[in-house]
């Protein structure tokens, strides 16, 4: 009776799975994985992990978390290939007619992924949508909800033009869209985070898979800019939120991913603007890239240094 009644909750829970797929994509994400997973694994009818790599323990706790789970699928890529190879990687094979691409240090909320779901499936040309992505005190965290940082709209922001907004809002418009109030109802949006980002599976057959030429930060960009060059729509769902532990897997090497992000601005400003903007214009938008990376460098060299003086360890 008990092995019968185990059987039938099961099947229940099987029944009630959403028709989702989830790639997560991981490197070195430690005990966060696991929790990722916990949060999204009975919702869906898989979870994919394609592992760039990773030396710490995230692997081992996952296994010892659910050490025979069928519904959820491990891929060793044996090195570093970058988010989005990674992406593509998970996404073969995949059948269901929705795939959430999730960070592993993305915790989804009760019922958000059904929200998202729902909001997806009220509109057929809805290709993509992302969840309220929020900071581990609940405040909201950006990127969630953007405009795309054209060379334009970088410059206004590189030189703190944006704050000339509320004169003329169309020509200084700020792409940082959190720092708007919240929505009270999905909107449609230019850019949603690469973290959580739920896709219609024949938009994707439609828009074409990530971009592997970007190895970390801004094909998230990429991808949503050819989403609507193609006529899908992306929406923002405000409640459905997700909290998301931001840097998790980027936090020990802050030197190669800081290269790898400003490379990827470079390309992403390159690939979809070059041919519309004046040459002095991109010129001035590539100089601005290279000034942020390097104040960054001397930033993140500063922190360093300033841990190795004397007087700390005494």
């Amino acid at each position: 009776m008990i092995v019968k009644l185990e059987n039938q909750q099961h099947r229940h829970k099987a029944a009630m799975r959403l028709p989702v797929s989830v790639v997560i994509v991981n490197h070195n994400a430690g005990p966060l994985l696991t929790t990722c997973v916990q949060a999204v694994l009975e919702q869906v009818e898989a979870v994919v992990i394609v592992d760039n790599a990773s030396t710490d323990s995230s692997l081992t706790q996952l296994k010892t978390q659910f050490p025979e789970e069928s519904h959820l699928k491990l891929i060793h890529t044996g090195s570093n290939l970058g988010f989005a190879a990674g992406c593509n990687i998970g996404l073969k094979d995949i059948m269901t007619p929705y795939i959430l691409f999730l960070n592993p240090d993305c915790i989804l909320q009760e019922n958000s992924l059904e929200r998202m779901i729902q909001v997806l499936q009220s509109d057929s040309h809805i290709g993509m949508v992302g969840g309220y992505l929020t900071n581990p005190d609940g405040t909201e965290q950006g990127g969630g909800r953007r405009a795309i940082p054209t060379p334009w709209r970088a410059f206004v922001r590189a030189f703190g033009l944006f704050r000339l907004n509320k004169y003329w809002p169309q020509l200084f418009f700020d792409f940082h869209l959190h720092h708007q109030p919240i929505p009270q109802k999905p909107i449609e949006v230019e850019a949603i985070s690469g973290a959580l980002m739920l896709a219609r599976h024949e938009a994707i057959k439609d828009v074409g898979t990530w971009d592997e030429d970007y190895f970390l930060h801004c094909e998230d960009l990429d991808w949503c800019m050819r989403f609507q060059q193609k006529g899908w729509k992306i929406l923002f769902v405000p409640d459905a939120p997700v909290i998301h532990y931001r840097s998790t897997c980027s936090r020990a090497r802050p030197f190669f991913v800081t290269w790898h992000k400003h490379k990827g601005m470079l390309r992403f400003y390159q690939k979809f603007f070059s041919h519309k903007y004046p040459k002095i214009l991109m010129g001035l938008v590539a100089c601005g890239v290279w000034l942020r990376f390097t104040a960054t460098v001397l930033f993140y060299s500063a922190q360093y240094l300033y841990k190795l003086l004397p007087f700390r360890h005494g």
